[in-house]
């Protein structure tokens, strides 16, 4: 199983992007718009609510509450 780098920072730059940098020194920006599909998500439209992201410890994760978060896995695979 392949192993993805941790997140050591992650900031909300626009109203739906995030930019999120690893434990590897490597950045990337990933757009949460096609999350937005999902009803899980959709607090995350609030621009708001969407600049209190937050790593969880360990780095294997961002977050914004209990029910909504977004793997490391994911940023890395899908972020630019």
């Amino acid at each position: 199983m392949m192993k993805y780098p941790k997140i050591q920072s992650a900031h909300a730059i626009s109203n739906h992007v995030l930019s999120v940098e690893f434990n590897n020194g490597e950045q990337k920006r990933y757009d949460i718009l096609p999350l937005l599909k999902k009803e899980m998500f959709l607090p995350l439209q609030n621009p708001e609510f969407f600049k209190n992201v937050q790593v969880e410890t360990g780095g294997y994760a961002v977050f914004w509450n209990d029910e909504i978060d977004i793997s490391e896995y994911e940023l890395w695979i899908n972020g630019e």
